[in-house]
């Protein structure tokens, strides 16, 4: 299991999440299968456990266990299929958002900065829209605005110009094309930041990752029963801000409606106020897990 995914914050995740021996749960984000197996550790023989992977490559990660299924969809239709399982109410789910360890170093899937692979993205293989199509179909206009959104970048016009420019002259195939673009003009100290944040952003786009996670919300808040709990690992403040504000306000946007004493209906009951981050020991055996965050909240 380590070698295609080491899961972070793991034990402090799933010991939040497991409050009910004989209880339902989901992960949402089965990759490796690291939180699945100790979920399952922690459940009698009547619990359950339903994980979900749009990525084929987590299938061969499969477990055999009479107490686990493994839908291989997105998370954002988690409400459909629970209800074709006959499932109404479950005790908690987690979700561990992001990138696998697998995705990032399989050159052929195109996320890694770190290797020249195809211009690709998708954590689905199955979809249609790739980077490639989104870098040479997109006007400036659209790539402008991925760019400052969900990459944060700065200048972002100039950077969606020299894209539309460089795509004029050449046909962009691989993640090296792309970044042969900027090398010259971005300092070598500052180029692991911006590609980090060029990738991300286009990875964003391909998979529509933040809508995806506001319907995963919101399902989850119709799902779980009261007292149910919900863990959710974030890796970049673009997740991390859309979850901590909806469990807060049960909302994405704008503030909730309050009663004359000036108090609103919270959803949920925090169980820190702050998030929750790895230790030295975690980061250090797995630097990757540097950047995340993870917020837990029980359903009142």
């Amino acid at each position: 299991m380590r070698e295609y995914h080491n899961p972070v914050l793991l034990h402090p995740s799933v010991e939040a999440l497991v409050k009910n021996k004989e209880g339902i749960y989901v992960d949402c984000t089965f990759g490796g299968g690291g939180h699945s197996c100790l979920i399952l550790e922690k459940l009698n023989s009547e619990g359950k456990l339903f994980a979900f992977d749009q990525d084929s490559d987590a299938y061969n990660n499969q477990i055999e266990d009479p107490r686990f299924t493994l839908i291989p969809q997105n998370f954002r239709y988690l409400k459909n299929f629970l209800r074709f399982y006959k499932i109404e109410n479950v005790d908690g789910i987690l979700a561990d958002l992001g990138v696998s360890s697998h995705q990032f170093d399989v050159p052929e899937r195109g996320f890694s900065t770190r290797f020249e692979g195809p211009l690709d993205m998708r954590m689905n293989i199955q979809q249609s829209l790739t980077a490639k199509e989104v870098l040479h179909t997109y006007s400036e206009e659209q790539l402008k605005e991925i760019f400052y959104l969900y990459g944060e970048l700065q200048r972002p016009g100039k950077i969606a110009h020299l894209i539309v420019e460089n795509r004029e002259e050449k046909e962009l195939e691989t993640t090296g094309d792309l970044k042969q673009i900027f090398d010259k003009i971005i300092p070598q100290y500052k180029q692991n930041k911006f590609y980090a944040q060029l990738f991300q952003a286009l990875r964003i786009e391909v998979n529509d990752e933040l809508n995806a996670l506001k319907e995963l919300l919101v399902q989850s808040y119709d799902l779980l029963m009261p007292g149910g709990v919900l863990v959710f690992i974030s890796y970049h403040s673009l997740e991390d801000r859309l979850v901590k504000k909806f469990l807060k306000t049960g909302l994405f946007e704008g503030e909730p409606e309050r009663d004359i004493y000036g108090n609103w209906n919270k959803p949920f009951d925090l169980v820190s106020s702050k998030a929750i981050i790895p230790d030295e020991d975690e980061i250090n055996d797995n630097p990757r897990a540097r950047s995340a965050k993870m917020r837990i909240a029980i359903k009142r």
